[in-house]
């Protein structure tokens, strides 16, 4: 039997994580930034472009959105601890995200506006004790009336 000795995570802790990871994707940071904010074991990750496992996964997510979208602003509306399991938090995220995209050869870029409702499980790292993300789902993007789409 394993036993847990990790202390639970608190709600600043999370809103910290939250607003370190937002800060990090509106800069695009290089890629190594994101490990300390990522479980090491059993990462997974779904976007609305498809699912990835691990932090290869996620570089690769990384590497194709940051060659997509540019002038990203990240405003975090909601940011929740639901429940809690013994290893984990979930967590409910609301972020608004603006950014722009470019379709060669047309002559203006288009920017997307949306609300993006996303589930996180959250957990302490037994190597750092800080807190990292071990799931992160986008569940829903509500986009803004006259936004572009993915």
């Amino acid at each position: 039997m394993v036993v847990n000795n990790l202390a639970p995570l608190t709600d600043l802790e999370i809103q910290q994580l939250a607003t370190n990871w937002y800060m990090k994707l509106d800069a695009h940071v290089p890629v190594e930034e994101y490990v300390p904010l990522l479980a090491e074991e059993d990462l997974e990750m779904r976007f609305p472009e498809g699912t990835v496992y691990g932090f290869d996964g996620f570089k690769g997510w990384y590497e194709r959105v940051t060659g997509i979208f540019f002038d990203e602003v990240h405003t975090l509306k909601k940011v929740a601890s639901t429940s809690t399991g013994n290893d984990h938090t979930e967590v409910k995220v609301i972020v608004n995200w603006q950014a722009s995209t470019w379709e060669p050869p047309t002559a203006k870029s288009q920017r997307i506006v949306a609300d993006a409702n996303q589930t996180w499980m959250v957990k302490r790292s037994p190597k750092t004790q800080k807190p990292v993300i071990s799931l992160y789902i986008v569940d829903l993007l509500d986009y803004a009336e006259g936004s572009a789409r993915l």
